[in-house]
């Protein structure tokens, strides 16, 4: 909303540039804007021209939500390693539905569209920036292999409390 009157109050106090992401209740989230704050811009004018798109991804607790009491157990994943499939699953998913796509090219007939899939391929495909919150380090080396298995780098961990951990593998 560039009529928002905290997007003034944070331009006066010196900020001028923001990455817009979603919270953290998802393995994978939504996608994300960089915007310039621009004194009467409208929502159009607010983007970053040039800037990579980007998506939030998120590991620990508040993903699986396994410990947030008796009445919480049909979250799913209630598991780091559930969070991890349903990553991995995911990237799968979007090479299959690649392939699928360039045969029905191939082929001459019609292939039906997943907004999803089309961008996780965009990080697939080094179009796409992952910012991935994260805590521990043994999900953070779980990230960082999953990245060198399906071949996209990660722009920013966040939060990323062990990171000092595992400094090298983020490296």
């Amino acid at each position: 909303d560039p009529t928002d009157i905290s997007l003034y109050r944070q331009l006066a106090g010196g900020l001028t540039t923001a990455n817009l992401l979603h919270g953290s209740a998802n393995p994978m989230g939504g996608q994300n804007q960089v915007i310039k704050l621009r004194w009467g811009s409208g929502a159009d004018g607010l983007r970053f021209k040039g800037a990579k798109p980007g998506v939030k991804f998120a590991l620990g607790e508040n993903v699986k939500q396994s410990n947030w009491g008796d009445d919480k157990t049909t979250r799913y994943p209630q598991t780091r390693m559930g969070v991890e499939q349903i990553m991995k699953d995911a990237f799968i998913a979007a090479a299959e539905y690649r392939k699928e796509r360039q045969n029905a090219e191939r082929e001459g007939r019609p292939h039906r569209q997943n907004f999803r899939l089309d961008a996780i391929l965009e990080i697939l495909d080094g179009k796409r920036i992952v910012h991935i919150h994260s805590y521990r380090q043994d999900e953070i080396l779980m990230f960082v292999r999953l990245a060198q298995q399906f071949g996209f780098s990660v722009g920013t961990f966040q939060h990323v409390l062990e990171g000092y951990k595992v400094a090298d593998a983020i490296a």
